[in-house]
């Protein structure tokens, strides 16, 4: 079993930034891929970001392009989310995610998504 916990939410004026860390503990394996969703009050949770750990492939959601940086540290197993020029709209509670992929296809659906991390709040203010 992976266990996945994140750290890093808070409170940022908008135009701010964070970085979110999710470490992978417990049956760590590799190749598979990490990302990030998000879920905002009221909305469904959606895709944010997420990288391959073999490859090092990224992908991202059309709203957060140019403002958030995904990037690992492999011997740390460790995935972070870099997030700059942040807006109220970002406002969510975000959640790092796992699966076995041993491909470079990057998955933004969160059936995919085998192992979750609780959840950190992230709270933009204008």
């Amino acid at each position: 079993q992976v266990q996945l916990v994140e750290s890093g939410g808070g409170l940022v004026q908008a135009g701010g930034s964070l970085r979110l860390s999710c470490a992978a503990s417990g049956r760590t394996f590799s190749p598979y891929a990490m990302g990030w969703f998000r879920q905002a009050p009221g909305k469904e949770r959606e895709f944010v970001a997420a990288i391959t750990w073999r490859y090092i492939d990224s992908d991202y959601t059309d709203s957060v392009k140019g403002r958030f940086t995904i990037s690992r540290d492999s011997a740390k197993n460790t995935v972070y989310l870099q997030m700059n020029s942040l807006k109220p709209e970002d406002t969510a509670v975000y959640y790092c995610a796992a699966y076995v992929s041993g491909s470079r296809y990057i998955s933004k659906s969160q059936y995919d998504y085998r192992h979750w991390g609780q959840g950190t709040q992230v709270t933009v203010s204008s």
